[in-house]
Formats: structure tokens, C-alpha cells, sequence
């Protein structure tokens, strides 16, 4: 999971850097909402999440310290402060090729299945993230299918 998501967030592009928050427009800030939106929408937001989001965004923008600090809180606010799931969505589709959109979606999936199980609210915003950005609902399913498999596997290896 960890080499998918450091893959598909340094094939977005850069946007704004050096600025004190990160601009609404910046994919990178769009792909954090969206895997906050996900990780807390079954209303748990556990630390194991939350830390896995952290460490995969600071590998693939070579953030750490204040500047990752900031996108993660700059990303958390963004998605409290959304009425829908476009701005973020527009964002990526704009930004990513169909196969970067559908490993994406199967990021969004390992993100559910961090903690052991897909809530089936978690499921519907896999579900309505994947419509707006164009992923069918083939690649959808099997996305999840992959993504519960590698997360069944990382159990019983512990």
C-alpha cells in the first residue's frame, strides 16, 4: 500500500509550495481531504489512520515538520469545511489519467481497511468518490477486493 500511495501522490502535480497554506486548487491538498474524508467517515478516526496518512504523504512530497504538519491540517480543515466531495473530486479527475484514478480508489480502500473493516458508510464514500472521478464500478469493487485481501494478509502476518 505504502509504494501505491507514494507512487500516486508524486504523480500529482506540484501546485503552490511556498506559501502558508496550501492553495484549494493543489492536488496535493485535494488527495489529504479525501483520505481524511474516507478515514473519518465512519466516525472513528483512530490514530493508526491518521499516522498511515501522515507517513505516506511525508514520503511522497519529501514533506516533514511544519510543512507536512500544514498540509495535513490545511487537507483535515478543507474536508471539515466541505458541503460536497466536488471540490476535491474536480481536483483529481483534472489532474490524473483513468489508471491513476482507479489506483486511487484502491488508496482510498486501504485506507478504509486500516483498521480491519470497511463500515459500510466508509463504503459509500469510496463509492460516491469513485463516481465523480470516473472509476467504474467494476474497478471499484475490485479495488476493495485487493485492498480487503492485503489487509486480511497484513493481519495474520502480525
Amino acid at each position: 500500500m505504502l509504494d501505491r500511495l507514494v507512487t500516486f501522490l508524486k504523480s500529482l502535480p506540484p501546485g503552490e509550495n511556498g506559501k502558508e497554506h496550501f492553495s484549494r486548487n493543489d492536488p496535493r491538498l485535494a488527495a489529504a481531504a479525501l483520505l481524511f474524508h474516507v478515514m473519518d467517515a465512519d466516525g472513528e478516526s483512530l490514530s493508526v489512520e491518521r499516522k498511515r496518512v501522515s507517513q505516506l504523504i511525508s514520503e511522497a512530497y519529501g514533506l516533514k515538520g511544519e510543512a507536512l504538519k500544514r498540509l495535513l491540517n490545511d487537507g483535515e480543515q478543507a474536508d471539515q469545511e466541505a458541503v460536497d466531495l466536488y471540490s476535491f473530486t474536480s481536483i483529481i479527475k483534472r489532474n490524473l489519467d483513468e489508471a491513476a484514478r482507479i489506483r486511487f480508489i484502491e488508496l482510498m480502500w486501504d485506507v478504509v481497511f486500516a483498521d480491519g473493516s470497511a463500515h459500510e458508510l466508509e463504503d459509500n464514500v469510496v463509492w460516491r468518490v469513485a463516481e465523480l472521478i470516473g472509476v467504474s464500478t467494476r474497478d471499484r469493487v475490485m479495488m476493495k477486493q485487493k485492498a480487503a485481501l492485503r489487509a486480511k494478509q497484513t493481519v495474520q502476518e502480525e
